[in-house]
């Protein structure tokens, strides 16, 4: 049976995040070179990504059923991860909480996928009633709990992600068109009650975004990573000979600026052969989603495509001064040890969600 079961292996999806992790590899090496204080980060990032590899075959052999019936266990577990943040969470950019470990581990990426996991189950159980408001508003606050965490670590661009994902989701197991214009008007209203609540830095990246001269440190920033990338051209200047990277004018360029590396060292071919393997991907999840005989193992599928699209939405977006500076990276490509082990985490679990539905068909 377990032969027959991983016959039903999809290697394309986890081929391609492979393939992307290795580029990734390439990049931040070239992003880092001849900088003392980053030396050790392409070894850790290969660790990391052969760490994650295995996770992601681990994941697909286990029954994704049996999270989908620990939900409420899930569910509590991210939000000790998350308070244990503000007991012994290490600070990083502008006083942000994140890590623990001493810095081995950030939790809120780790929670991104166990509360897909936790909301999937959550959606499944009340879809019968899904077109009620009340049920909308309990699957809200279901989510804002753990989002109030995160906002106050404070990390901005991962709360807004979660919010998008939950909306998502919902959207697509049957939320009324009524109550989607409702949660868009709130969300409008919700702004100017935000903003004084955010931290400093966090409405410099938004006013750096609507006119960059405002804020003048972040205005170069962005200057910077759009001459890398207008300045590639078509094949771009060639592997390790990006002046941006190398001369070091670029700053945070191995993770929130790493595409502008990518589109100066090889062109817009590159950059697009990057974009082409985050699609087959995602389109491969969707793919698993549309087959799944389950909705938990549709919902799971949905929600993991969407991180990952707007992981990649907004990370170029804010290269190219499409979208404010978030934070997030690129998925796959930028550093960071927990966001790739998450990432192939989520791969394997729409691997066992694939194997099991195939599994069940073999049955009937």
């Amino acid at each position: 049976m377990t032969t027959r079961l991983w016959r039903h292996f999809d290697p394309w999806m986890l081929t391609a995040g492979v393939v992307l992790t290795i580029m990734g590899i390439a990049f931040i090496n070239s992003a880092t070179l001849e900088v003392e204080s980053l030396a050790d980060l392409v070894q850790r990032q290969i660790i990391y990504g052969i760490l994650g590899l295995l996770v992601a075959l681990l994941v697909a052999g286990f029954d994704y059923r049996n999270l989908m019936a620990a939900h409420w266990w899930i569910y509590g577990l991210v939000l000790v991860l998350l308070f244990l943040i503000f007991l012994s969470g290490r600070f990083g950019e502008a006083g942000a909480r994140r890590w623990l470990l001493e810095g081995a581990v950030q939790p809120s990426e780790l929670t991104k996928v166990l509360l897909i996991v936790s909301l999937s189950q959550f959606l499944t159980i009340r879809q019968d009633r899904i077109k009620k408001l009340s049920t909308v508003l309990l699957s809200f606050a279901y989510m804002m709990a753990p989002v109030l965490f995160l906002f106050l670590q404070p990390d901005l661009g991962m709360s807004v992600e979660m919010m998008v994902i939950w909306f998502v989701m919902i959207w697509l197991a049957g939320m009324r068109w009524l109550h989607v214009g409702s949660i868009a008007a709130t969300g409008l209203m919700a702004i100017p009650i935000l903003w004084p609540l955010m931290e400093l830095y966090q409405k410099q990246r938004i006013l750096a975004f609507i006119n960059p001269s405002l804020v003048p440190d972040q205005e170069y920033n962005i200057r910077q990573a759009l001459i890398a990338i207008g300045s590639g051209g078509l094949f771009g200047k060639g592997y390790l000979l990006g002046s941006q990277s190398q001369l070091r004018f670029l700053r945070v360029r191995h993770t929130d600026f790493i595409f502008s590396i990518i589109a100066e060292e090889v062109g817009m071919v590159g950059a697009l052969v990057i974009l082409a393997l985050i699609a087959i991907i995602i389109f491969r999840i969707l793919r698993v989603a549309k087959l799944s005989r389950e909705p938990a193992g549709a919902f799971l599928c949905y929600g993991i495509a969407t991180l990952i699209f707007f992981q990649t939405a907004v990370s170029i977006g804010m290269n190219l001064q499409l979208l404010p500076v978030t934070g997030l990276t690129l998925p796959f490509v930028s550093y960071g040890g927990s966001s790739l082990v998450t990432l192939l985490f989520g791969i394997g679990l729409v691997e066992s969600v694939l194997m099991r539905n195939q599994q069940f068909e073999f049955k009937r």
